[in-house]
């Protein structure tokens, strides 16, 4: 788990690498995640899914970004891991965060979006806001090429 913050090395201006203060921010994440694993040192390949995917999140928070970019983020987890990645991405949202999310999962995006763009053949075909309603249908209906 403590490799996850080898991200945040990019921001560094230190030529070496001290072995505790990974320790410290691996820790710190792991708390901060809810990450359930026994150790600091255990390997993400024997966490659960869910763990898994928190412990992914954790690597990218370590660089202090302004842009998250989250590709099915929610994919092959648990309800409760759901959730608590839920929770993640509004937390970042409250801290003036951007977040792009990239989901095959209707519900997901129209529940946690405000703006879906909508593409066909690798192209943008709609945008769909709060404005307009964001619903499944409306957003089914640009995806085939029919409109609202």
């Amino acid at each position: 788990v403590k490799n996850a913050v080898i991200a945040s090395y990019a921001k560094s201006r230190m030529p070496f690498v001290r072995p505790v203060d990974d320790v410290k921010l691996a820790d710190k994440y792991v708390k901060a995640m809810n990450v359930i694993t026994p150790s600091v040192d255990q390997k993400v390949m024997f966490l659960s899914g869910g763990n898994q995917q928190k412990v992914v999140l954790a690597k990218w928070f370590a660089t202090v970004g302004d842009i998250f970019i989250f590709d099915e983020p929610t994919r092959g987890i648990d309800v409760g891991a759901k959730e608590e990645i839920y929770k993640i991405m509004t937390g970042l949202l409250k801290e003036g965060k951007c977040i792009i999310m990239i989901s095959s999962d209707m519900p997901e995006l129209i529940a946690m979006s405000d703006r879906i763009m909508v593409m066909r053949d690798g192209e943008m075909v709609a945008e769909v806001n709060r404005k307009e309603e964001i619903c499944e249908e409306n957003i089914l209906n640009y995806s085939i090429g029919g409109g609202v």
